[in-house]
């Protein structure tokens, strides 16, 4: 080999022993950077003592033990979660809790308030049941949970009934409790067509359904659960629907006319006029040696 093979040798060398000197530094920065970097402190998130649903749960079912499972919860813990099976055992459940659910306390009927119906009544409100037909209860779809407004039919009061029936809305945004003996749906969770349905009222509102149920028919009409607004309507009659709105809802609009009442006419007493009186005309008969007078009164008559 030449001395320029030995040049180049030497030469490739180099740059291979100055390459990895390179490399082998900067190797070492990094390890440095690295090493100094703060580790991060494993942290471990606490856990707390929930009670969950182990299967679905009906409103008006009463929780036993069986019926929930008390596991580790990490992270934030629902607002009136029960933390412990003794403190809901017994109470009933108002609102369906669907399984592995957290078993919260707006869920459940107060303590001591039992189960079934009549614990699904918040206090201050009463459940009033009305009778309806499958026409007036929106065809069997009004289940518990939903919203209805109730509609009224009859012939109001102090009116001549010239409009025909009348129809107005009485009460707007009504929970349904309950359809029926049963307030479940049916296994498929279809809704089922009863003749009773109960509604979550107030007292007010409960004497006026009352009232509605024994003196007009009552249909209910289904609204979407998320629009609570309150439609101020005028209502309509039979006689609106015929003449195209000349009529309207209220009192006979003759009614309230002012009556013109007659002049009283002045009373002209009579006076009867009494004819004059009188005297009777007088004659004397002469008869020999007698001598009598006749009275003659003005009908003719003689008076001796």
């Amino acid at each position: 080999m030449g001395e320029d093979g030995v040049g180049m040798n030497k030469r490739f060398l180099g740059v291979l022993i100055f390459a990895f000197v390179v490399a082998s530094g900067a190797s070492l920065l990094l390890y440095r950077l690295l090493s100094n970097r703060p580790q991060p402190v494993a942290t471990t998130q606490a856990t707390t003592h929930i009670v969950l649903a182990a299967h679905d749960l009906a409103p008006g079912s009463v929780l036993k033990e069986e019926d929930m499972n008390q596991v580790d919860w990490s992270g934030p813990v629902p607002n009136g979660a029960a933390t412990r099976k003794q403190d809901v055992v017994g109470r009933g459940v108002v609102t369906a809790i669907v399984a592995q659910e957290p078993v919260l306390d707006s869920r459940l009927a107060p303590k001591g308030a039992g189960g079934g119906f009549a614990s699904m009544i918040p206090s201050g409100m009463r459940a009033v049941a009305i009778h309806v037909s499958d026409v007036s209860s929106v065809a069997g779809f009004v289940v518990p949970g939903m919203r209805v407004d109730v509609l009224i039919s009859g012939n109001a009061p102090g009116t001549d009934n010239r409009m025909g029936t009348l129809t107005k809305t009485l009460l707007q945004n009504m929970e349904v409790l309950s359809a029926g003996q049963d307030f479940k749906k049916d296994a498929e969770g279809k809704p089922v067509t009863v003749p009773v349905i109960n509604l979550l009222t107030t007292p007010e509102q409960a004497e006026m359904l009352s009232l509605a149920a024994t003196q007009t028919n009552i249909q209910l009409v289904l609204r979407n659960p998320l629009d609570h607004d309150t439609v101020k309507t005028t209502g309509t009659a039979l006689g609106k629907l015929f003449t195209g709105g000349k009529y309207s809802v209220g009192p006979d609009p003759d009614a309230a006319r002012p009556v013109r009442r007659a002049r009283p006419v002045p009373v002209i007493p009579v006076v009867h006029q009494v004819p004059p009186r009188r005297d009777p005309f007088v004659m004397e008969i002469i008869s020999g040696t007698k001598k009598m007078e006749a009275k003659f009164d003005n009908g003719g008559e003689a008076n001796q």
